[in-house]
């Protein structure tokens, strides 16, 4: 999720609080406090009485440690209302709330830190002076404060938001090329090449037609993994991709393969990673390709209320049983890693069993709304 994207279903963000990073930061409000009362104290030399020292360098650091204290109040407004693009509503209220917070605390903290530190160094009574008077000063202050330290805030953020999406853009491009390579290496290996033409020579006799229409489905799908240069296309690109694989299986399988498509009209603009179908009903046929009995392989696609459902089940032998195909299945992993990459963690990959004990792979996604 992005750093400038509000929390689904009303959740509220919480920043991640490391400890190297609040040693950092109290340690940078500590010398910020020194050097501020620094300042004050040269203001005061200048005048015929400047009184004692200590007083200045008091009032500044523990001004500024009680700011370093408050800073996740200021983290949290932030993220939870980042720019008011959204919803000037609850740009203001979560600003207004978390402001008026920072500011009771501020001086509540402040206060009583240079009462604590008056007594032990036996200064005397600390002060703060008349509330009306000294309270709508502070507050003016903070103010300042607080708008200065949340553009900070939301400026790193969105630093780190522009690094870590560089950093997706980058893998996922490497898990695209990954992608394929592998999908191009399984249409050239010499087994798919040799049943896919194999299938095509046995019918050329037969039918002209269909004799062709396996050869431009074989060029198509060597086309598209060779051309494909984004790591996503609409479902509707996706299926017919995937059509044009199942429809060289078919002819090689015969009636031993029967694939089903249920997908809702309103999912066909939805995007998908390139080559999500063809993978999961590779594996399907390929994990059962020993089979006597017909196997049917059913595609699905269904919507939720903020999620939707792209879904593979098969009447095979299941993730259980002992397969004729050896080692992990390297095309569900990845698609795992590229799903990460895109959604974070509002796509996965489940894997379950299917009402006949099959294997069933459903990737979930986040809705994508339309431009």
């Amino acid at each position: 999720m992005s750093a400038w994207d509000e929390a689904p279903s009303g959740r509220w963000r919480w920043p991640a609080l490391r400890w190297r990073t609040a040693l950092r930061v109290f340690v940078f409000c500590l010398a910020l406090g020194v050097w501020q009362g620094s300042a004050v104290r040269l203001t005061q030399l200048m005048r015929p009485r400047p009184g004692p020292w200590e007083e200045a360098f008091i009032w500044e650091v523990t001004s500024a440690v009680t700011v370093g204290l408050l800073l996740p109040i200021l983290m949290t407004a932030v993220l939870n209302a980042p720019t008011p693009r959204g919803s000037w509503a609850r740009f203001v209220g979560i600003h207004t709330a978390a402001f008026a917070l920072f500011s009771s605390l501020h001086i509540a903290g402040m206060a009583g830190l240079r009462h604590a530190v008056y007594a032990l160094l036996e200064l005397g009574d600390y002060d703060l002076g008349p509330p009306v008077y000294a309270l709508p000063m502070e507050a003016q202050k903070d103010l300042i404060t607080y708008g200065l330290v949340c553009a900070v805030i939301a400026l790193l953020y969105a630093w780190r938001e522009r690094q870590a999406r560089a950093l997706r853009a980058a893998e996922l491009e490497g898990e695209l090329r990954a992608a394929q390579l592998q999908s191009l290496t399984g249409q050239l290996h010499p087994h798919f090449l040799f049943n896919a033409l194999h299938t095509i020579g046995a019918v050329m006799y037969e039918d002209l037609a269909r004799t062709d229409q396996l050869l431009s489905d074989l060029g198509q799908l060597l086309r598209a993994s060779l051309e494909r240069t984004e790591p996503t296309w609409t479902l509707t690109e996706e299926r017919g991709h995937t059509e044009r694989f199942v429809a060289l299986l078919r002819a090689r399988f015969g009636d031993r393969l029967e694939v089903r498509w249920e997908v809702d009209t309103e999912l066909e603009a939805q995007r998908v990673p390139c080559f999500a179908l063809q993978t999961l009903v590779e594996n399907a046929v390929k994990h059962n390709q020993d089979q006597r009995s017909p196997l049917e392989v059913r595609i699905r696609a269904r919507g939720e209320a903020d999620r939707w459902a792209l879904e593979v089940e098969d009447t095979g032998r299941g993730f259980g049983a002992r397969s004729p195909v050896a080692g992990p299945s390297v095309g569900l992993s990845q698609l795992e890693r590229v799903l990460r990459l895109l959604h974070a963690s509002g796509g996965r990959l489940e894997r379950g069993a299917g009402p006949e004990g099959g294997a069933r792979v459903t990737v979930w996604q986040p809705w994508r709304k339309a431009p």
